[in-house]
């Protein structure tokens, strides 16, 4: 499913060299690599963003470097120079790339003075996402063994947005009568919210909700609308 976003990201760079002094000069006393200073907030509410990655992937060779926002809503980390490095937001089970950082190299005994690049992002997180894989048996609550691993993935993104309070959403095709729908959907949410709950999420963090055939995504009249129709979707709370 894809997730709406918005962000705006504003880069100022501060490229001022030095050059080392050494006599003799010892090539191992000149730093490599550039620091970089990030801030993060909501775009609409301003509000400062904590507990988020955001990655740096390096385009020479794949490396990848995380930082993650402190209760301020910043983190400081230093990259190898030479370098372009693809940033993403890191979400639940995706990222979201959005912009590139170009470090140029330095020459023999050169190196970037103080902050090379400030980066500071306005982000909207998608408010839904559904549980890929999140199945169960048919006409039940009992998850299949599929489901687990994505629902322990869900278990650590809700352990590192420690702040964050989610809807459990149980959703069903048309097939059946739409009371026993609405039944299913909730008994199939509160088996998701039960997980959560026994792997050590705290109760008040997790709702559970069953909208039984009410909301369709896709044309129930196909096998393979209704079954992206039976879903889980986890919503979160203001």
């Amino acid at each position: 499913m894809k997730r709406g976003f918005f962000y705006t990201l504003s880069i100022l760079l501060f490229p001022f060299l030095g050059i080392s002094q050494n006599t003799p000069v010892t090539t191992a006393n000149v730093p490599k690599d550039a620091k970089i200073d990030v801030s993060m907030v909501d775009a609409k509410s301003r509000k400062i963003l904590p507990n988020e990655i955001v990655v740096f992937k390096s385009q020479a060779n794949g490396t990848e470097f995380q930082g993650l926002t402190d209760p301020e809503g910043k983190f400081t980390l230093r990259l190898p120079v030479g370098t372009k490095y693809d940033i993403f937001i890191l979400g639940f089970k995706d990222s979201i790339s959005y912009n590139v950082l170009d470090i140029p190299a330095l020459g023999p005994n050169q190196f970037y003075k103080g902050t090379f690049a400030n980066i500071d992002i306005e982000f909207e997180a998608p408010g839904s996402f559904v549980l890929d894989h999140c199945t169960f048996e048919s006409g039940k609550a009992t998850l299949k063994d599929e489901a687990y691993p994505v629902l322990d993935e869900l278990v650590e993104y809700l352990k590192r947005k420690e702040d964050e309070r989610v809807e459990i959403g149980g959703h069903t095709d048309n097939v059946g009568t739409a009371a026993k729908n609405l039944i299913l959907s909730q008994d199939r949410a509160n088996t998701v919210r039960a997980y959560l709950l026994m792997k050590g999420i705290a109760p008040d963090r997790v709702t559970a909700k069953g909208y039984g055939l009410t909301q369709p995504i896709d044309d129930n009249t196909t096998e393979e609308g209704r079954s992206v129709n039976r879903r889980t979707e986890v919503k979160t709370l203001d």
